[in-house]
């Protein structure tokens, strides 16, 4: 079984299975060393698979609910209320990222989807030991967002536009942002 072949299987094994598969076993199944699980990983991932690593194990995000991704603008002093915008709507935030000239899509998870959690990355980026990701592109950022429904993400766009967040693509920019052909 070559890599493509074993990456597939591992997409198999966890959908099929209503826990959480620890990489061990997924090594132990594919008679590979748990250091080849974590690379298959990485490049599942890379290649837009939604794979979660718990405590107990690699779990596959169901392909329910909708998504959109969003072009936002905004000052550092309204990051908390832009993240808090999307979570008291019901909305998720899966990952924020930046459409840059020279190194296209620079993408990172964020995995927000409460009060709690924009508490705990507002404290993450207050130590200053990092930058947000919009400060490479003069504010301008995405998020892709998950919800329940289309009427979620509805009013979540109607209350970007409200509060002034919601920018306007620019011809330069892909429409398809994960498109790399």
């Amino acid at each position: 079984m070559n890599g493509s072949e074993r990456r597939q299987r591992i997409i198999e094994i966890l959908k099929s299975e209503d826990r959480p598969v620890p990489g061990v076993e997924l090594a132990g199944l594919l008679d590979v060393s748990r250091q080849v699980i974590v690379q298959d990983m990485a490049l599942l991932r890379a290649n837009g698979t939604e794979i979660t690593s718990t405590h107990k194990g690699y779990v596959i995000a169901p392909m329910e609910g909708f998504s959109r991704v969003f072009k936002v603008v905004h000052t550092d002093e309204q990051v908390e209320e832009e993240l808090n915008l999307y979570v008291d709507f019901g909305g998720k935030v899966e990952d924020v990222f930046v459409y840059h000239k020279v190194h296209g899509v620079i993408k990172v998870d964020m995995n927000i989807k409460s009060r709690m959690d924009v508490k705990k990355y507002m404290d993450d980026i207050s130590t200053g030991k990092s930058t947000q990701l919009m400060k490479l592109t003069s504010n301008y950022h995405y998020h892709t967002i998950s919800a329940e429904s289309e009427d979620i993400l509805n009013m979540i766009q109607e209350e970007l536009i409200n509060r002034g967040f919601l920018a306007k693509l620019q011809d330069y920019e892909p429409i398809n942002f994960w498109d790399t052909k």
